[in-house]
């Protein structure tokens, strides 16, 4: 019988428990609470009982993509081995078993490593927790970092040189439940789909240059965790200036609407006497279509006039 037998058979009897406690949590509703967790053993599990080429796979590829400045990762991965679980040996590697090449957990924390996020990572199936703090990596995290690390619970990428936002798509890491990202040189806005993860218990995001409100989390946040962010604001932090200038936006606006309503108002009176002035001359006009009337009033007092010296001889001469 070959070693690896009596693994398959562990595993076999394994996934029967899992299965068996899975139809028991179904069938009792006070425990439903535990059935995303019993569905993340049943998924590992079921990774768990196929090849260990992939964690391998991955592990290549971290190596490959970043530099290794203080050499502990050449110094520990070595590939050229055929034995059992030999990468559960490697600085920074934890397997699910240690005589099996699956990975659980991967701590590369303080090491020196240079370089992006390793997007190999996608090949560590059945890794549960990543920690890349305290390195040299750079660049943006990953937008669809989900897809590479689906079941993570913890993730640290703190004390690093990160920049660009923070991915919407950390939103669909359901299984996490510690989220560092503290000191780097992020930007943007606190994606408020980050309130969605019901696991997380832990968010720190401090010393970025992250601005924006704050979103309101299901756990309590404390002060540090959003500390030296210049642009956050609201709790636990100072509440928003924006919601303040909203406010005297609103009144700055009110009083414009009301200036102008009172300068048309205003417009509206001068226009009326104005066409009552105009009324009052066309009808004037009206009575005198030729425009002419002073004209003839003029003509007339002249004609009285030049009558009244013509006649004044005669009556001297009498």
């Amino acid at each position: 019988m070959s070693s690896k037998e009596p693994l398959k058979s562990t595993l076999t009897g394994l996934l029967k428990f899992l299965c068996g406690f899975f139809m028991i949590m179904v069938l009792h509703s006070r425990v439903l609470a535990l059935l995303p967790g019993v569905f993340l053993l049943l998924l590992l599990g079921c990774s768990l009982s196929s090849a260990t080429e992939d964690d391998i796979n991955c592990l290549k590829s971290i190596k490959a993509s970043l530099k290794d400045t203080l050499g502990y990762l050449n110094s520990s991965w070595n590939f050229n081995n055929n034995t059992e679980g030999y990468i559960c040996r490697f600085t920074g590697i934890d397997c699910w078993h240690p005589d099996e090449n699956r990975i659980l957990n991967i701590r590369l924390s303080d090491m020196g490593l240079e370089g992006e996020f390793p997007h190999g990572i996608v090949k560590c199936k059945s890794m549960t927790g990543l920690d890349l703090s305290s390195n040299m990596l750079y660049g943006s995290i990953p937008p669809n970092i989900s897809m590479l690390i689906p079941y993570v619970t913890s993730l640290d990428l703190s004390s690093n040189n990160f920049s660009g936002v923070i991915p919407i798509n950390l939103s669909n890491c359901s299984f996490i439940n510690i989220l560092n990202l503290d000191r780097n040189n992020l930007t943007g806005l606190i994606p408020p789909e980050l309130t969605l993860l019901g696991r997380m218990k832990t968010f720190s995001v401090a010393n970025n240059r992250l601005t924006g409100p704050i979103p309101v989390f299901n756990f309590s946040l404390s002060a540090e965790s959003v500390a030296n962010n210049f642009g956050l604001c609201g709790k636990p932090l100072d509440p928003c200036r924006e919601t303040m200038k909203g406010t005297k936006t609103g009144v700055i606006a009110g009083a414009a609407i009301g200036g102008v309503t009172v300068a048309a108002i205003g417009v509206v009176i001068g226009l009326f006497f104005y066409q009552r002035r105009l009324s009052s001359a066309m009808r004037k006009k009206d009575d005198d279509p030729d425009g002419n009337k002073w004209t003839k009033s003029l003509k007339g007092v002249k004609g009285i006039q030049a009558s009244y010296n013509f006649i004044r001889p005669y009556k001297n001469w009498s």
